[in-house]
């Protein structure tokens, strides 16, 4: 039987990706008049120069392990505390001007006002884009109070209770909030799963983990034997060595998986 179900918070819930792109979308655009650039080549110019900056500052292994994405980077204060978080607090905004700066550069623009600018311009947009899937609210709604509901993300505490706030409803359907910056360690270290089971006297036959990252999610549950649900809204390929148990392209379809389990107790 299911007992308890884990919910992994951006791009299952929360669609990040969209929220994301918005905001580069309207930075971007703010300033195609100015400059003789296009903005969807400003985004993929600032997309590129983050990722690769964001990879070259020694705080790059502690993202890793806590699970936070160079696009977070981005618009995060990380003010949490630990030391890993110190170090990221202190060079977060000379990382966050630098991705725009050298997107800029990329395009043949040396200006690093207008990348200042552009950083800060980004955090707001970022922050006033959220988006959550169409039919998060009426699968929670269905699944409170029949099961106990776990919501399990990687990331800065400050940054995803930001995205949280954002959408104040959410957060009131779970029994419990789970995020790595807070534990030490991120998906797919099977601790954080683990801790989740001993948090909510659940064993790993009675859970399921519903999650868009094959990487994370699904590797991770699957390595303490939790059955594993991978929401693929994308229609993305499988991946070699990681299957998950289950695979839907829409949230609404997980009804039918727990029916499936149901029938065979």
């Amino acid at each position: 039987m299911v007992k308890t179900i884990i919910f992994d918070l951006d791009d299952t819930l929360l669609w990040d990706k969209k929220s994301v792109a918005t905001a580069f979308e309207k930075t971007c655009k703010e300033v195609e008049g100015q400059i003789d650039v296009e903005a969807t080549r400003l985004e993929s110019a600032v997309r590129e120069m983050a990722r690769k900056l964001y990879a070259t500052y020694d705080t790059y292994a502690f993202t890793q392990m806590i699970g936070i994405n160079p696009f977070e980077g981005l618009w995060g204060t990380f003010d949490d505390a630990g030391e890993g978080f110190k170090k990221m607090n202190a060079m977060i905004s000379e990382y966050q001007r630098s991705a725009w700066t050298e997107g800029l550069v990329k395009l043949g623009i040396r200006d690093a006002e207008l990348g200042e600018k552009l950083s800060k311009r980004f955090i707001e947009h970022r922050k006033q884009s959220p988006f959550v899937y169409d039919e998060t609210f009426s699968v929670l709604d269905r699944l409170k109070g029949k099961y106990q509901l776990v919501l399990l993300t990687n990331g800065a505490p400050s940054l995803q209770y930001t995205k949280l706030d954002a959408v104040p409803e959410l957060s009131t359907y779970f029994d419990e909030i789970i995020i790595s910056g807070d534990f030490g360690i991120g998906k797919p270290d099977a601790t954080i799963f683990q801790h989740v089971l001993s948090l909510t006297d659940t064993k790993a036959n009675e859970a399921l983990m519903v999650g868009d990252n094959l990487l994370t999610d699904i590797l991770g549950a699957a390595s303490i034997n939790i059955k594993t649900v991978w929401i693929n809204r994308e229609g993305n390929g499988p991946h070699p060595d990681i299957i998950p148990v289950y695979e839907i392209d829409h949230l609404e379809k997980l009804f039918d998986i727990i029916e499936k389990i149901r029938g065979h107790h």
